[in-house]
């Protein structure tokens, strides 16, 4: 029995959402993308559960859980369609699937910087995952300074008439990192500041990056002599 079930798309709901879009698909091509979207949210359920399931094992095993939390989302189709218009594909199906990787997307939330990689290693050596793409922002950080490990997974879906396989993008970075990335965006994107400002504190939160990389590490090696 389905106790909760996600919130279905509306067809005639999504029309009127997508008002400002010049262009925007016909029907019959939003039919499709409803249904491209609801195959993209069964991928990302595979994945999570894939990744709560190691996180169980690797507590069984080591009495140590390398997850803090996850976060899933799903980008909505107005911002699907905003985003293609903005890069200049063409605004059907079949093109969003074939430029856009980030319609599904996790993001792994760990204790400390090694268990950033145990959970790449353990999520793709699993043989119904394919890796599409990655990007190690651990190694080669922005200039902003951001830091996180960005990797684009496929996995089988099982539909009525057989698997399709769904890209998913995982976003793994650590509880720091993630509080840095936070007030980053909202610098560069949520709010109204003097650009003075912005630059003034875009480079102190570039400095407190690396501060905070330095303080990681020391608190794993702290971790590591504990255990």
């Amino acid at each position: 029995m389905i106790l909760e079930r996600p919130n279905a798309i509306n067809l005639k709901s999504l029309q009127t959402e997508l008002g400002d879009i010049e262009n925007r698909p016909n029907v019959e091509e939003l039919s499709k993308m409803i249904k491209m979207y609801q195959l993209y949210q069964a991928g990302e359920k595979e994945i999570s559960t894939k990744l709560e399931n190691l996180d169980s094992e690797f507590q069984v095993n080591f009495d140590y859980n390398p997850i803090h939390h996850m976060e899933s989302r799903m980008k909505r189709i107005p911002s699907l369609l905003k985003k293609a218009q903005r890069k200049g594909y063409e605004l059907t199906t079949e093109s969003i699937k074939a430029n856009i990787y980030d319609i599904a997307g996790i993001r792994v939330i760990t204790n400390y910087i090694d268990d950033i990689y145990k959970i790449e290693k353990m999520l793709t050596s699993q043989s119904d995952i394919t890796l599409l793409r990655r990007k190690d922002y651990l190694k080669h950080p922005k200039d902003s300074g951001y830091r996180s490990l960005h990797i684009v997974i496929k996995v089988p879906v099982f539909q009525s008439h057989g698997p399709i396989d769904v890209p998913v993008e995982v976003q793994i970075r650590t509880v720091g990192m993630d509080m840095w990335a936070s007030l980053e965006h909202k610098l560069r994107y949520k709010t109204d500041a003097d650009s003075k400002l912005v630059d003034k504190y875009g480079q102190q939160l570039k400095n407190y990056s690396d501060e905070l990389e330095n303080i990681e590490r020391g608190m794993q090696d702290i971790h590591k002599n504990l255990i």
